[in-house]
């Protein structure tokens, strides 16, 4: 009597490909092919697979019922094209299970290299010449002479030709030929290139080098070959190293922690690997320049200003309400600083003009690319001055500024490296009353972010003022702002009292990076401005005294270091610019 037909079941509706069914009439399959891949034609003679699906039933009432077909044979079409898939299914599970094979002998092979390599210890040859310490910059020439040409052996001193020296660093890029590895290091001074050769490459620490593991590295400094290319045209013949700290690799390696294309939020939680870049790491570098060159100008013109160090605790406001950061100090309601702009006028008559660069606060709960919640303010106020005085001053310090960065032929490569564009400004910036940007803006038709006209009375949005001076495309001094739209303190124009004697400097591609003004110096009137914004002069007596003892025309004005910045090194956004960029939600690491 014949054995019954085995049958396996597919479902292509209610099925599932899926190796917890067995493609029994109760567990069927969902495709022909998983069926074969499951349940072979050749394993199997008496096999035979049963097919049904959907199919629509008889219309009843609004929609359209489905009923199931019976049970049915697979149609010889679609075995025929179940088995070409299932051929194409076996070459491929074959060439996987070959490749698995090879990565797993090229692992076992190379667990047993690393093995070896375990057994090999280098030490450091005591007849060679005692080793120089020097920092990867070290470039002078009376303590460290450079080998040249070609030796039978990679590291000789036979001849004295080339300083022995002793580096530590960081591996920043890291390539392995055969018999020979390039190391680049860097110690956040400069770069140097380090050349493995011999058993220094065969070791477990050479083959699981990982970029940046910190090393000191033993050598004889060398001359670049010709035609090849190094940090400084010279490398380090290296004759014995030491791992001090080993990276991470595989998938906490740095690169896979900080890729280029990660999303930014990471970019910023991993902010502390992010500056070791050479990007990153260029921009703080421009940004120490400037904090020098600021100082440096302060001092050396006439008449000089003094730095001072305001306090970052206070309990009166500058830039009003909405952006101040409360807190309790010992039962007391304070802020911290949104501008330590009143306390450097209170230092004007026993300490002649004066500066500071310090921190300022805003709790502005804005996202836009040139918005920080902590950012740094190198603010200056000058005594017996005029409006025109101001403006004068400005340029002078801020074009002082860019020609002693660009003097420094270490921060000139680095800027021009970030923003191959720049250029210095030319004296004097184009000065423009805001009643002419407000005329200037509807002749280019820029509306406002209600897509309106412009008009007398508008706070220029940031996008159309940016527009404007990107247009333009050169400083531009923003002067007589309605008195409605800024700060209480601000002087009113003799000439036209609607406006104040205030200028926001404007700069291409950033938009705003300078705000300032005169300051009301009149008791009377300081007095009726606490009154028109609602403030009580209480808290500000210490202010308002300046005004009752001898008081003077006086003005100043803040400028924001990582909008400077942003401008000198082309970046996108002020967040590049900051150590650890604080804005709205952001206040990790």
């Amino acid at each position: 009597m014949a054995e019954p037909r085995k049958s396996v079941y597919v479902d292509e509706d209610q099925g599932c490909d899926d190796k917890s069914k067995d493609g029994s009439e109760q567990k069927p399959y969902r495709t022909l092919l998983f069926a074969h891949i499951q349940h072979p034609l050749d394993s199997s003679e008496g096999l035979q697979y049963l097919i049904r699906k959907k199919e629509p039933g008889i219309h009843q009432g609004p929609g359209v019922s489905e009923v199931h077909q019976q049970w049915v044979p697979a149609t010889t079409t679609a075995l025929k094209k179940a088995a070409k898939l299932y051929e194409q299914h076996k070459k491929k599970q074959a060439k996987g299970d070959e490749l698995a094979l090879r990565e797993k002998q090229e692992a076992y092979k190379r667990q047993h290299v690393l093995h070896e390599a375990k057994k090999l210890k280098i030490r450091q040859d005591p007849q060679l010449p005692k080793a120089l310490k020097i920092r990867l910059n070290e470039k002078d020439t009376a303590l460290i002479k450079l080998r040249s040409g070609q030796s039978e052996q990679d590291v000789d001193y036979s001849e004295g030709r080339g300083t022995r020296v002793r580096v530590t660093g960081r591996v920043h890029r890291y390539r392995s030929q055969k018999d020979v590895i390039f190391l680049t290091l860097q110690d956040g001074y400069g770069l140097l290139q380090c050349v493995l050769t011999g058993d220094l490459t065969k070791t477990y620490d050479a083959m699981t080098m990982t970029l940046e593991t910190s090393l000191e590295i033993y050598g004889e400094m060398w001359e670049v070959p010709p035609k090849q290319h190094a940090p400084d045209d010279r490398e380090l013949h290296a004759d014995y190293y030491e791992v001090i700290g080993k990276a991470a690799g595989d998938k906490e390696a740095i690169t896979t922690r900080v890729a280029a294309d990660a999303d930014p939020q990471t970019l910023y939680d991993n902010r502390h690997l992010v500056i070791r870049g050479h990007h990153a790491s260029s921009v703080m570098k421009v940004r120490a320049a400037l904090l020098r060159a600021f100082r440096q100008t302060y001092e050396e013109i006439t008449p000089s200003c003094l730095e001072v160090t305001p306090p970052c605790m206070v309990q009166t406001q500058v830039e009003g309400g909405a952006t101040l950061f409360a807190f309790d100090y010992y039962g007391q309601k304070a802020y911290l600083t949104q501008s330590s702009q009143l306390y450097l006028e209170t230092c004007l008559p026993s300490l002649g003009n004066v500066f500071c660069v310090a921190p300022s606060f805003r709790a502005e709960k804005s996202l836009t690319r040139r918005h920080l919640s902590e950012y740094t303010h190198v603010e200056a106020e000058l005594d017996f001055i005029t409006f025109d005085d101001l403006l004068v001053h400005l340029e002078l310090v801020m074009c002082r500024v860019v020609e002693l960065s660009l003097a420094n032929p270490q921060i000139a490569k680095l800027i021009l490296d970030l923003n191959p564009n720049f250029e210095a400004p030319e004296r004097p910036f184009k000065r423009m009353k805001y009643a002419e940007a407000i005329e200037w803006l509807n002749e280019h038709d820029i509306k406002t972010g209600e897509g309106e006209a412009h008009k007398f009375g508008d706070d220029i949005a940031e996008a159309a003022e940016r527009k404007m001076t990107d247009i333009i495309n050169r400083p531009i001094f923003l002067t007589h702002f309605p008195t409605e739209i800024k700060a209480f303190y601000m002087r009113k124009d003799p000439q036209d009292p609607r406006v104040t004697e205030s200028v926001d400097c404007l700069m291409p591609g950033v938009g705003e990076i300078v705000g300032g003004s005169m300051r009301m110096e009149d008791y009377d009137e300081l007095m009726e401005a606490y009154k028109r914004v609602d403030i009580d002069p209480t808290p500000y007596y210490w202010y308002t005294d300046q005004r009752k003892y001898g008081t003077s025309p006086h003005g100043g004005y803040g400028l924001g270091l990582e909008r400077f910045l942003a401008w000198m090194c082309g970046r996108f956004t002020v967040r590049e610019c900051s150590l650890y960029p604080r804005f709205t939600d952001r206040c990790t690491p």
